[in-house]
């Protein structure tokens, strides 16, 4: 019987950024605080990213490190900055525009959520500036429409499959091909690959996922998750987190950015490698890709400012704070 549920929408974030804030580990998350004068802070339990990196020690140490170094470099750029698209890579723009705003106070920064597929099509139309993805643009538009566009690889997202903790003791580690049986629905019970007598239950992100599209395609091996099995369906990764950590019996998939710290899952090793930056870096783990914003065109002074923050040296150590990885230690490439 199939069971689906769409849950949640894009997740709007307008960020206020006078000082650095740290988020609680309690499972909630600041996801709206407005800049320019005035902040409003609106939490949620299930966006349980952006709560990871800013609770731990390296981070804290990094955001003072980023805070002094931006201290001497004050600029009077002023002007609003706006982007969309993946919740993959939705914690560390944030945490970047926050690190950024202290450099450039009088510059505002707007991001939402809603998918690569949605970021790109509205960087495309000119709705935002950034518009950031998992995949590729050309994976999410025509050809004409993302010949448009200019790609800045800001980072490496790794990609892990995650269980609910129930499972954690008997499903530490799946073959490709289990994988690909589970989300295709050959594999109904998690007693075919030695766990308990329990249906399995798939939850997924939309078509308009880049975090599905690479999971697919580098988990899967290309074969498309199957829509007869029970399954439920999330627009927002830290819902998906939440589900999974909710129902026995469930597994998805997710950045490993939302797993920073976190023990609420499980996650699974892939024919016996585990899902880890030191894995990922060294071409072991397979299921990873870059994190992309795209501009159309050149972006603007301010625009680039903001990109080149994120990519500079100041800045690696919270990327890698963060469960991303910084693309110039990747010793393969895609």
């Amino acid at each position: 019987m199939k069971l689906k549920k769409v849950m949640g929408n894009a997740m709007a974030v307008t960020l206020m950024l006078a000082s650095l804030t740290a988020c609680s580990t309690s499972g909630t998350a600041a996801t709206s605080t407005t800049t320019g004068g005035t902040t409003t802070a609106a939490a949620t339990t299930t966006d349980v990213a952006t709560t990871t990196a800013a609770t731990t020690a390296e981070t804290s140490a990094s955001s003072a490190a980023v805070t002094s170094v931006a201290a001497t470099t004050i600029s009077n750029l002023s002007d609003s900055i706006t982007g969309s698209g993946s919740s993959a890579l939705l914690p560390l723009a944030q945490d970047a525009a926050e690190a950024f705003k202290t450099q450039y106070p009088d510059i505002s920064v707007t991001l939402n959520a809603g998918g690569s597929g949605t970021g790109l099509k509205q960087v495309s139309d000119g709705s935002v500036d950034i518009g950031n993805s998992d995949v590729a643009a050309e994976d999410k538009l025509d050809a004409d429409k993302a010949a448009e566009l200019v790609d800045h690889k800001v980072a490496v997202v790794t990609m892990a499959a995650i269980v609910n903790n129930e499972l954690s003791d008997s499903v530490k580690n799946l073959t490709k091909q289990q994988l690909i049986d589970i989300f295709t629905g050959k594999i109904t019970n998690w007693n075919e690959v030695g766990g308990p007598d329990q249906a399995v239950l798939l939850v997924t992100r939309p078509d308009t996922s880049g975090t599905r599209a690479l999971f697919t395609e580098y988990a899967l091996d290309g074969n498309q998750e199957s829509s007869d099995a029970s399954y439920l369906e999330t627009d927002n990764s830290g819902e998906l987190l939440e589900t999974v950590k909710s129902n026995p019996g469930a597994i998805g998939y997710l950045a490993l950015s939302y797993l920073v710290n976190n023990q609420d899952v499980s996650t699974v090793a892939i024919d016996g490698v585990e899902p880890t930056l030191e894995n990922t870096y060294n071409g072991s783990y397979p299921v990873w890709g870059y994190e992309h914003m795209y501009t159309k065109g050149e972006p603007s002074e301010t625009v680039k400012a903001f990109i080149d923050f994120i990519l500079s040296d100041t800045y690696a150590s919270r990327i890698e704070a963060q469960g991303y990885g910084v693309t110039a230690k990747m010793t393969v490439s895609r």
